[in-house]
């Protein structure tokens, strides 16, 4: 109860804070060309229940798009997805959202794996941060998490990934490798 709390105050805020930019955003990709803001896509949610993601449009004819770039080097295409912790479909933190083709593909449908599917996914994730490796690396990410779960760990990621929405992955990443070995 007190995480499903914590998401929703959480969603609210993100939404009031993002609130202009969320317009903007709809606005420019809107003007690139005309077409649909928002894409949608199957994920699955926990016990891999499946349900609808929301995203901003990042892609034209399987190529990416001159603000969907942006968008993507800064993690702001998932912003909306404030939606869906509001849903309960997410939550603000945990496991990396997978279609059910990236579950078959990783083999991530075993026993070994039940422990993912016992939580909702979240918009960010220790996975999400340090994402770009390998299926191997995001699962120890994922035991990780949930080895080490609490208000402060899960305060603290957002807090990155909102650093990450203003100055973007790579660049909050270098930082975040500096800081691990400093420590």
């Amino acid at each position: 109860m007190a995480s499903r709390i914590f998401d929703l105050v959480f969603a609210c805020i993100g939404l009031l804070v993002f609130a202009p930019v969320i317009g903007i955003i709809s606005l420019l990709i809107y003007l690139e060309d005309r077409e649909s803001v928002f894409f949608t896509q199957e994920r699955m949610g926990k016990h891999k229940r499946p349900f609808t993601i929301y995203k901003f449009r990042t892609m034209r004819n399987e190529q990416v798009t001159k603000i969907g770039k942006w968008l993507r080097g800064k993690g702001i295409d998932e912003t909306i997805q404030f939606f869906n912790v509001l849903k309960g479909d997410m939550s603000m933190v945990g496991p990396r959202p997978l279609t059910q083709q990236d579950i078959v593909r990783l083999k991530w449908d075993t026993k070994e794996y039940e422990k993912r599917w016992s939580v909702p996914p979240g918009i960010t994730g220790l996975a999400q941060i340090f994402g770009g490796h390998s299926a191997r690396v995001s699962w120890f990410l994922d035991r990780k998490y949930f080895q080490n779960a609490s208000f402060l760990l899960d305060f603290q990621l957002i807090v990155i990934s909102f650093v990450i929405n203003i100055f973007g992955k790579k660049k909050v990443r270098v930082w975040l490798k500096k800081w691990r070995q400093s420590q």
